[in-house]
Order: C-alpha cells, then structure tokens, then sequence
C-alpha cells in the first residue's frame, strides 16, 4: 500500500532500497524555505542496520502489513527453536542466533510468543512483556537490611543476571522484563 512521505508514523513497516525497515523515529519539519518534509529513522529488519532519510510529502512510500500469527514455543534442540502455530498445529523451526541469545533466554516450554510473517517468511517475534523465573543464586538476605534502593546482583534459572532487592533470596519466583532482564515485582 502507497502511502505520502509526510504520512509515515513510528511502528510502521515500509519497503524500501527492496528491503523491510521498521520505522523507529519520524519528526515533521517545515524549513523557513522549500517545503516541509519528514525526517525519518529506520531500522532494518533482516540485519538490524539504520538508516536516516528524507521523504517529501510528495513522495510515494511502500507500506507493509505484516502478518502476526500466535505461536507456543515447544523446545531448544540445540541451536534451534521450535514453535507450534495455535491455529494450525504446524511447526516451525527458528536457529538461536536469530532470535537472539538475549530473547532465547527467556523462552520457557509452552510460552506464548507473536511471529511476525512477510511474505509467508518469519522476520520478528515478540515475546510477552513479563515472565516468571526463579532466583539460584543471589547473596543472603541481612535481617534489618531496608529496601533503600540497594539491590544486589542475582543469577536466575535461565542463567542471566539481573539486580534484586535485598529481601528476595534463594528460591523464590520473581517477575523479570523480557525486554532488559531487570527486576519487576516477586511473582504471586
């Protein structure tokens, strides 16, 4: 779908260069001489480089509507992930590396993830905002120690590290960001 320049927003995908970009900033700017124009920064979704461009609001920008499908994560088998579509029950293997060690980590058996599709080919996922692991290692908890904005280092049971409050200790199950592993709130 054609769209005008001065119409692209922020989340937008559009096609150009014959490449996908995810538009990450776009600010409308109206010089003292000439005419307006959008000044638009966008991040390539097969390899992840950026890229600043001018659109006048007389140029012609290819939109994209990707397809979102629901899709359970099943298991690792080494470096592949394998998800199910809900709908469907068919299989899909995806390798680690692009999903992304970060996100990997996160993934536990018969979570729910969103697949984002283009052209019947996988190029996003997004994994949920939240996610409950449970603390193995993290120093002792000090009676009388306050929760004064002093966290202490802890390793959860997917192996990454995040700050935590003093009071949680060994074994419990918190609530942590998938988005940058931090801390949210001990789980219920």
């Amino acid at each position: 779908m054609k769209i005008n320049g001065n119409e692209v927003k922020p989340g937008m995908v559009l096609q150009h260069q014959d490449t996908l970009w995810t538009v990450v900033k776009a600010e409308a700017v109206k010089p003292g001489k000439g005419g307006a124009f959008a000044q638009v920064e966008m991040k390539n979704l097969l390899d992840g480089r950026k890229l600043n461009e001018r659109f006048r609001a007389a140029d012609k920008v290819e939109r994209v509507r990707l397809e979102q499908k629901d899709h359970q994560f099943l298991f690792a088998d080494g470096q592949a992930l394998t998800f199910m579509d809900t709908d469907s029950y068919e299989q899909i293997e995806l390798q680690r590396d692009w999903v992304g060690d970060e996100q990997a980590a996160f993934l536990k058996d018969g979570m729910m993830v969103t697949l984002e599709f283009h052209e019947e080919k996988p190029i996003g996922i997004t994994l949920p905002q939240h996610v409950e692991l449970e603390v193995t290692d993290t120093e002792p908890v000090v009676k009388g120690q306050t929760a004064a904005n002093s966290y202490k280092p802890a390793v959860l049971e997917n192996g990454v590290r995040t700050a935590v409050p003093p009071f949680v200790g060994i074994g419990e199950m918190i609530v942590v960001a998938t988005e940058d592993g931090s801390y949210v709130r001990r789980a219920d």
